[in-house]
């Protein structure tokens, strides 16, 4: 098991950590500040210092065996590194653009009222799919609203609930073909004040103002029931 210290804190930069496992893909560590790949959310990249030696984590992913986050490495590992020290350090200026934008997507569901298809964050930029057959969209519009949401700077909070919650309010869930993972006992919320809450494991801002302004860039039509909304940092 690794022990997922960004779902706490999102905001942690860095962490000593041991060396659990070492493959010919990479490194498991028993905690990390690392974010794996999921959820439509880049994994992290950064750097591992272990004995001295530092290398590039080029990709963080889920590791085969449950539980485990891997980090993906540019240089060969060493197969003695397994119960070393290690200090994990992640490109906190990319991961603060997916912490912003992934929080943006949150403010999107809330101004666009549909079931949600797909979607996935980028470095500065994301979009969601709606299942919005017979709904035309308006990119200004949709401009507007996201920006006064994040003006607003509305209070942003993680939260654990009792799947017994999500259980009786499925409305929560907007993602039509992915169910938050059950048999936990507790899944994790995301609560934007007044705005929106739903199930999500991704990292986020603390408040809604932090997000920056935003642009949706376009609108597409992608099949007979799919809009795809794209969206963007306004300084990009």
């Amino acid at each position: 098991m690794t022990e997922e210290l960004f779902r706490d804190d999102a905001y942690l930069k860095t962490c000593e950590a041991k060396v659990v496992s070492v493959t010919a893909e990479g490194i498991v560590l028993d905690r990390t500040v690392f974010y794996p790949n999921g959820g439509g959310q880049p994994g992290d990249t950064g750097e591992l210092t272990v004995d001295n030696y530092a290398v590039r984590v080029l990709d963080t992913r889920k590791a085969p065996d449950a539980g485990g986050i891997l980090h993906v490495l540019e240089s060969p590992t060493k197969a003695n590194w397994v119960g070393q020290s290690a200090v994990a350090r992640i490109d906190w200026e990319r991961r603060y653009r997916h912490m912003r934008m992934h929080t943006c997507m949150h403010l999107l569901c809330a101004v666009v009222t549909g079931g949600v298809t797909g979607g996935s964050i980028r470095d500065g930029s994301a979009r969601l799919d709606f299942d919005l057959p017979d709904t035309l969209l308006n990119k200004e519009e949709i401009t507007v609203r996201l920006n006064t949401l994040i003006e607003d700077d509305h209070a942003v909070n993680p939260r654990w609930a009792d799947e017994r919650e999500l259980d009786q309010h499925p409305e929560l869930v907007r993602t039509m073909s992915v169910q938050p993972p059950r048999g936990q006992g507790a899944v994790r919320l995301l609560d934007i004040e007044g705005v929106d809450l739903q199930p999500c494991g991704g990292t986020h801002v603390r408040r809604t103002g932090e997000v920056g302004a935003v642009v949706v860039k376009k609108i597409e039509k992608k099949g007979k029931h799919n809009r795809r909304v794209n969206v963007r940092f306004a300084d990009q």
